[in-house]
């Protein structure tokens, strides 16, 4: 069988999050994708456990929402493959089954979350920002670039041995933008990222955190960068030209 990232066209950009979908019930696999997509997300779907493992051993997948009531092997099965394997791509759970058994059981086996059926859309969604957000920290607690650096755990920053003083939105727009080095990042990602539901938070706020940022981080030996029509890049400055003499 094809594995599910070779089955489908979409491609992520290097700064989208890439999300393999493990869903045998097309209406709700539609939904879900859609919902998915719609926050500018690459979505790779396949109704079946068998081709998951070497799927996401082979392809850099931020997240793996995965069904447990599949047609074949089941997500509980599925999951310890991945686990198995190495693997510690955040998973999140969706089921059927309202028994607590269940949900012991997923968690226990190496599922993140778990969602039960019937589920509302803005939650999942939640759950898989949040799922990521963690898989983040937890991959590394310090951001460093030049002479910067985030205590993502201890949420302290300094330049040199100077304490860098930021409010919670530029922390934010900081690390999202730290944590993405080398790609570049659209408003409406960041927007994403620093939002919480009860947020209404504009494209021209994300603009004026990154105005605030800019002579904060310049002491560091960095700049954020405009990139016209995509977004924003946090680079190192080029060193100035020297004078003649």
């Amino acid at each position: 069988m094809t594995p599910p990232s070779r089955a489908f066209a979409s491609t992520p950009t290097p700064s989208a999050m890439h999300i393999l979908l493990v869903e045998d019930d097309p209406a709700l696999a539609e939904s879900t994708a859609r919902a998915l997509r719609s926050q500018g997300w690459v979505v790779d779907h396949t109704p079946r456990g068998e081709p998951v493992a070497a799927s996401v051993k082979s392809d850099p997948y931020d997240l793996l929402i995965l069904d447990i009531g599949l047609v074949g092997i089941d997500g509980f099965e599925t999951l310890k493959r991945v686990r198995q394997q190495g693997s510690t791509l955040p998973v999140l759970v969706l089921t059927a089954r309202d028994a607590v058994e269940d949900r012991v059981h997923g968690l226990e086996i190496g599922a993140d979350d778990y969602l039960v059926k019937p589920f509302a859309l803005v939650e999942l969604i939640a759950r898989a920002r949040a799922l990521t957000r963690r898989h983040q920290a937890r991959q590394g607690s310090v951001l460093a670039m030049g002479a910067l650096r985030m205590d993502l755990e201890a949420r302290r920053a300094w330049i040199g041995e100077q304490a860098l003083e930021l409010s919670a939105r530029e922390w934010a727009v900081l690390e999202y933008l730290l944590g993405r080095v080398g790609h570049v990042v659209g408003k409406e990602q960041i927007l994403q990222a620093i939002s919480g539901w009860d947020d209404a938070l504009s494209e021209n706020a994300v603009e004026v955190y990154v105005s605030r940022l800019r002579p904060k981080i310049e002491p560091a030996g960095l700049r954020i960068r405009a990139v016209r029509g995509f977004g924003y890049l946090v680079e190192e400055a080029p060193a100035p030209a020297s004078a003649e003499p």
